[in-house]
C-alpha cells in the first residue's frame, strides 16, 4: 500500500473514554508531564499515514487533546465498544464519504511504535481484506496458555501476514510452530467498518468474549501483520509506571 497517496483517504481514531475500574481518568494520567492520550496521538501522527483524531466522551479529555494541537471529536457515553464509538466519529469527522481507511488506535497505549501502525493496514493492499490487525510471535511459553492473552490461528498468505481463520483464548493451533499473540489495532475498510457495527454481537463472539469473531462468523475477511513487539498496554497503576519508565528511556 503506498501509504503516501493512501494519507489523504485514512483517518487514524483514538477511542478515548474517562471510565475505568482499575485506573481512573486513564486518558488523563501524566507520562512525562504529558496526557497518555496525547502521547497515543502523537504515535498515530508519527506514523504518518493519515489524519488523526481523538473520538471521546469527556469534555476534559477533548480539551487536553486540542490543548496538545490534536484533533478531537465528542461521541456518545453509551457505546459498548470502540469500534460503535469510532463510528460515530467517522460520521462526525467526515460525513461526505471521502475517507476510505479508519485505523482504530487503542487510546492506552503510548509506547506503540509507530511502525507497528504503518503495518496494521498493509493487509488492506489485497481488495479481497476487509478488517487488517498486527500480531505477535509468542516467545514466553506462560503466554500461551493465558486465556488473557488472545492468539490468532491463521493460514500463511506471504512474509509476515497471516489470514485470519480464528481467534480464541485458548492455547491454539495444536501441534509444531508458531503460537501468535493478536494485538488489538485494527484497520478497516469504510464499509466493512459501517456493517460491522450494524451487525449483532455473534455466538462465538460472545463465547469468547472477543468482538472481532462478530465479522469472522458473518463471512468478512481479516487478514494480520506479523510485527516485532507487543505495545505495553496501561490498565494499572503499575503499568504506568512501566510506560513512565519506558518513554523517559526513549526520549519522549
Amino acid at each position: 500500500m503506498n501509504t503516501a497517496s493512501n494519507a489523504s483517504r485514512t483517518l487514524l481514531l483514538v477511542p478515548a473514554r474517562m471510565a475505568s475500574t482499575r485506573l481512573p481518568g486513564k486518558p488523563l494520567a501524566l507520562i512525562g508531564g504529558v496526557p497518555m492520550i496525547v502521547h497515543v496521538a502523537r504515535r498515530a501522527a508519527e506514523a504518518g499515514i493519515g489524519r488523526v483524531a481523538v473520538a471521546t466522551d469527556a469534555a476534559e479529555i477533548l480539551e487536553a487533546v486540542e490543548a496538545a494541537g490534536f484533533e478531537a471529536v465528542m461521541t456518545r457515553s453509551d457505546h459498548q465498544s470502540g469500534s460503535d464509538r469510532i463510528h460515530e466519529a467517522l460520521l462526525k469527522l467526515d460525513p461526505e464519504g471521502r475517507i476510505e481507511t479508519v485505523v482504530n488506535v487503542q487510546g492506552d497505549i503510548p509506547a506503540i511504535e509507530p511502525e507497528t501502525i504503518r503495518r496494521a493496514v498493509v493487509p488492506l493492499s489485497d481488495p479481497d481484506v476487509d478488517i487488517a490487525t498486527v500480531a505477535v510471535v509468542i516467545d514466553n511459553e506462560d503466554d500461551k496458555a493465558n486465556p488473557s492473552i488472545v492468539k490468532v490461528i491463521g493460514s500463511p498468505r506471504g512474509p509476515d501476514l497471516l489470514r485470519a481463520l480464528y481467534f480464541t483464548r485458548v492455547t491454539a493451533p495444536w501441534g509444531e510452530g508458531p503460537l501468535y499473540h493478536h494485538i488489538g489495532l485494527y484497520a478497516y475498510r469504510r464499509a466493512a467498518l459501517e456493517r460491522f457495527v450494524a451487525l449483532p454481537p455473534s455466538t462465538l463472539e460472545r463465547r469468547e468474549s472477543l468482538e472481532q469473531l462478530r465479522a469472522l462468523e458473518n463471512g468478512m475477511r481479516i487478514d494480520v501483520a506479523i510485527v516485532d513487539s507487543v505495545p505495553l498496554g496501561v490498565d494499572t497503576p503499575a503499568d504506568l509506571e512501566r510506560a513512565r519508565r519506558l518513554l523517559a528511556d526513549r526520549g519522549l
